[in-house]
């Protein structure tokens, strides 16, 4: 049987304000040509589809569409979990219509596994599907089922003792995974995922994922990577766009897993090329950044920009750099630090000229302000004397 693992979509995520739907549609296009170049015979998305409990329409609509394409009309079996950005009851409301499409919604933690026949693979699939953990609906979950000393015990403890029930009511018959949204002890984060781990609360070890599922597909951590602790192959598929610059650099991808029933899974990386990257530029001045707009230099990318610099920028030279490429997203000057006879003269014995020099460079970080600023920082300082006097 072949699986596609994929998580951390963030339907409805924006870009410092900027929409990125478009780009989401676009990867989502390119998982279903993956699905069907590598064929794939199931696939599971391991939470946080939306970015947010309260997503745009626009977003639930692709959402709907998307797997309503993943599923190719009920002949391949999907599988999504929530996660810490869904809303577990909307991510699961439309299950009465999709389970009969073979689309199975899960917005809270499972005490059963699921247990789905592949027809393109003639086997049975056994999903342990833990979505997103949260101490409150976990202990909902496992007051029922488990005695109140666990529900008392630390996270990782009930984390484990929940995989452990739900694998050991799987088949024997049936390709046994084990998915869930959580955050596993040493793995790599960047900026752009929402805590879950506060203190080390919500931190689950490598050891406690499951020896007796054949793969463990785990969503939350936005890049690429592999449990090497774990006592099975488990692992991260990361998001499919990168969210946040401290994502820059790093390839995204969906990971295909084989696996039979009773046998140990093998997996593949599958590279995306959908959306725009993030990307870092580091320049030495306004005439650097023009020089690399002039050669085309990261046309369809979202841009990072520190430009080091001598004096301020203007508005102008602002608006000018946005225009020749929408993709800026931040602007950010950078200025020499400077030291100089200013920094010992005694405050009383300075004008108030020099007041507003030196606070304004030290503000800054070294800009030099204008004739102009300093004119109209004089009058405004004057204006005010007299309103003082009166």
């Amino acid at each position: 049987m072949r699986i596609l693992h994929t998580a951390d979509w963030h339907l409805g995520k924006t870009l410092e304000g900027r929409s990125r739907l478009n780009e989401q549609a676009e990867v989502l296009e390119e998982l279903n040509a993956i699905v069907k170049e590598e064929n794939i015979d199931a696939v599971i998305m391991a939470g946080d589809v939306f970015d947010t409990v309260n997503p745009p329409a626009l977003a639930e609509q692709l959402y709907y569409e998307s797997l309503s394409a993943l599923s190719d009309g009920g002949k391949r079996p999907v599988v999504v979990i929530a996660g810490n950005h869904d809303n577990p009851d909307r991510l699961a409301a439309a299950s009465s219509l999709t389970n009969e499409r073979g689309i199975h919604l899960i917005g809270y933690p499972r005490t059963e596994p699921i247990h789905i026949e592949v027809p393109s693979a003639g086997e049975l699939l056994a999903v342990a599907a833990l979505a997103y953990p949260s101490e409150a609906r976990l202990n909902e979950v496992l007051s029922d089922t488990f005695e109140e000393k666990l529900l008392r015990d630390h996270y990782d403890v009930k984390i484990r003792q929940a995989f452990s029930h739900m694998c050991g009511l799987c088949r024997d018959d049936a390709v046994k995974i084990a998915a869930s949204h959580i955050y596993v002890a040493g793995g790599n984060q960047t900026d752009s995922e929402r805590p879950i781990e506060v203190g080390g609360a919500y931190t689950v070890a490598a050891e406690s994922l499951p020896y007796d599922a054949a793969y463990v597909a785990l969503g939350h951590l936005h890049r690429p990577q592999t449990i090497k602790r774990a006592k099975t192959a488990a692992r991260y598929s990361g998001s499919p766009l990168a969210y946040s610059f401290s994502e820059a650099g790093y390839a995204k991808s969906v990971t295909v897993v084989e696996a039979r029933p009773g046998g140990e899974a093998k997996w593949e990386e599958i590279f995306l090329s959908a959306g725009k990257p993030l990307v870092k530029w580091k320049a030495n001045g306004l005439s650097e950044v023009h020089g690399w707009l002039d050669e085309g230099r990261d046309r369809n990318a979202w841009i990072d920009l520190d430009i080091h610099l001598t004096d301020q920028l203007s508005l102008e030279e602002i608006h000018r750099l946005r225009k020749a490429h929408p993709g800026f997203i931040h602007i950010r000057p950078i200025f020499a630090e400077k030291k100089t006879d200013r920094d010992r003269i005694e405050v009383k014995q300075m004008s108030i000229e020099d007041r507003f020099k030196t606070f304004y460079e030290k503000q800054t970080g070294g800009a030099v302000p204008d004739d102009e600023m300093v004119k109209l920082f004089l009058e405004l300082a004057s204006a005010d004397d007299e309103e003082d006097v009166k």
